[in-house]
């Protein structure tokens, strides 16, 4: 049995529990907050990371979640300490919040280390808030446990159930092409969001928060549980109970994140038929607790993972639908040898024992795995002379002939490019092409914005063309759909060979053989390098100066390279080096 904690090896007893001048200062202002040393004296104190903001829609919620976790720390004998952080609004924030997913892991990491914590709840759900506080959660290595925002309620309009984001580009291309009105426009904008919670589709929200739970940091079952359903509330307080316990346990990041555990998120993310932005934060995530996931052993997952989840954009249901139909708890259990179910978790159980009595309710929503909804290679990683470091494609998503295609290329060399040009009548393309966006990824954006999914030119629109292939450095979001090739890596803006790709090349894109090449010699390859000119920086100053230098590209997660495990910070360093710093404290 695991030796507690007694209150004096609390890593808050330095703060509140000696007798010296800082902690009379500790206290003293403690109570003047309206509490007293027997509140407080001798308890694990959590903080409690909320990302609740009034331009975050996806946590609306957190509001009130955050003092059902507070009633569940009281009830454990804990005390809450509630420290808000950078919210990372999707739909709002711009160029995009994958800019500042390091920006919430930094915070995370360094609020976390500078104040009296002794374990934590994150509280996120919207796309990237789940990886930034589970990477800063995992750097500093106090007992954590997540909460996630939950997905929002099925949208609909005139009866007709619709996807957030799904949906969205679907229509869009309907209203561009004359097949609705305006008038059914807003309908769908006054429908398609219509209670608290994210995306319910299986886009990042969903993925993440879904991975997040198969590596072990959620109570089992709560990434399935819609935010607006009495169980979400429940388990917010179960929440906060769970983590006191945690800390007297001395449960940490550390015990939980190993490579088998990674290999179960990333089955997970496969099996739902997740985001392709999953690729790029589970890197991340992996590189974080010192477990070296690449791009291959992505693809080497996908090849033996069936698609069990029936969820938009590459099946037909939604999250609310998954949660009826068992949720991810039944998915992993019907997942079977896929699943490492030796694997700890936030409960102090296993993996497997928190899968036994999971069952299936409707088996359209979760497949069995002999029925899947697609056999494997929910994702595809390829390779080739634009693409050296790799790039990625979700098959389901695509319209199947275009999974073997060449084409004449398109070129844009940005966004503005693209945004002027492409309804152009005058544009020389066809739907036998294939565009390409440039300058698109983690430098060159900035940020690595989702414009991924490509818009297709009206005027092919308008003859009935739904789908094109597309290939860019950027991402897409998880809602979307289409034979759109992302994360090329190298990134043009930094000299990656896919910044030579002109108009009029031949692209040769085969997915079964992991294929993607431009049809040009290497010598006019070389003669372009020759003749490319680095492009000016994005920034002068500030927090971007910084992400351009340090960024690292899409197949290395995008992570700060100062932050991932045996970067710059010496291992000598410990976690509570900044508290223990000899001086006289400040009490103003």
């Amino acid at each position: 049995m695991t030796k507690r904690k007694t209150p004096e090896e609390l890593r808050s007893h330095r703060w509140y529990g000696v007798n010296d001048l800082r902690s009379f200062g500790h206290r003293s202002r403690t109570a003047q907050m309206g509490y007293n040393r027997d509140e407080y004296a001798g308890k694990p104190v959590i903080a409690i990371l909320n990302t609740w903001s009034e331009i975050n829609a996806c946590h609306t919620h957190f509001k009130q979640r955050v003092e059902e976790v507070k009633r569940g720390i009281w009830q454990a004998g804990g005390f809450p300490i509630e420290l808000p952080v950078q919210t990372l609004s999707e739909p709002f924030q711009k160029p995009t919040t994958m800019l500042y997913r390091n920006f919430l892991a930094m915070e995370a990491e360094e609020t976390l280390r500078s104040y009296p914590a002794d374990g934590v709840v994150l509280m996120g759900g919207c796309d990237k808030t789940t990886p930034g506080l589970l990477m800063g959660a995992i750097s500093m290595d106090l007992p954590a446990i997540f909460l996630p925002a939950g997905p929002m309620l099925r949208g609909n309009w005139n009866g007709v159930t619709l996807g957030s984001g799904s949906d969205s580009w679907k229509y869009w291309a309907e209203l561009r092409a004359g097949k609705i009105t305006q008038e059914d426009w807003q309908g769908i904008e006054g429908g398609i969001a219509r209670s608290p919670g994210h995306c319910m589709t299986m886009g990042t929200a969903s993925t993440m928060t879904s991975a997040a739970e198969a590596l072990g940091f959620t109570l089992p079952g709560f990434a399935s549980i819609p935010a607006a359903d009495s169980r979400h509330a429940q388990m917010a307080a179960k929440t906060g109970m769970r983590i006191v316990e945690m800390v007297w346990e001395d449960l940490k990041p550390s015990d939980l994140i190993t490579a088998g555990a990674v290999d179960n998120a990333v089955t997970t993310c496969l099996a739902l038929s997740g985001s392709t932005n999953a690729i790029v934060h589970m890197i991340a995530l992996a590189r974080r607790a010192g477990v070296e996931l690449t791009l291959d052993r992505y693809d080497e997952i996908s090849r033996r993972t069936p698609v069990l989840a029936n969820i938009r954009p590459t099946g037909a249901y939604l999250m609310e639908d998954f949660f009826y139909a068992g949720g991810l708890r039944a998915m992993l259990a019907e997942l079977g040898d896929l699943i490492d179910r030796s694997q700890r978790t936030v409960n102090g159980h296993t993996l497997g024992e928190n899968l036994e009595g999971a069952r299936i309710f409707n088996d359209d929503v979760i497949r069995r795995r002999d029925k899947p909804l697609l056999p494997d290679s929910s994702l595809a990683v390829l390779r080739g002379n634009i693409a050296p470091n790799g790039a990625v494609i979700k098959p389901g998503a695509a319209e199947p002939h275009l999974l073997v295609h060449t084409g004449r290329a398109v070129v844009f060399s940005d966004y503005n490019d693209m945004a002027a040009r492409i309804d152009d009548e005058a544009l020389d393309i066809d739907e036998s092409c294939v565009i390409v966006l440039q300058h698109a990824g983690p430098v060159g954006a900035p940020g690595m914005p989702e414009w991924g999914q490509l818009p297709i030119p009206r005027k092919l629109l308008q003859k009935g063309v739904r789908d094109m292939v597309r290939i860019s450095d950027a991402r897409m979001s998880g809602t979307s759909y289409g034979a759109c090739v992302l994360h090329v890596a190298p990134e043009s803006f930094v000299g990656g060979p896919f910044a030579l790709v002109q108009s009029g090349d031949l692209i040769e894109l085969d997915v079964p053989r992991r294929k993607l090449n431009v049809l040009v010699s290497d010598a006019e390859l070389d003669r372009r390098k020759a003749a490319w000119v680095k492009p000016a920086p994005r920034f002068t100053r500030g927090y971007g100066a910084l992400h351009q230098v340090h960024v690292m590209q899409a197949d290395q997660g995008c992570d700060f390279d100062f932050l991932q495990r045996g970067g710059a910070r010496p291992a000598s360093v410990s976690a509570s080096s900044y508290e223990d710093k000899p001086g006289e404290p400040e009490i103003h």
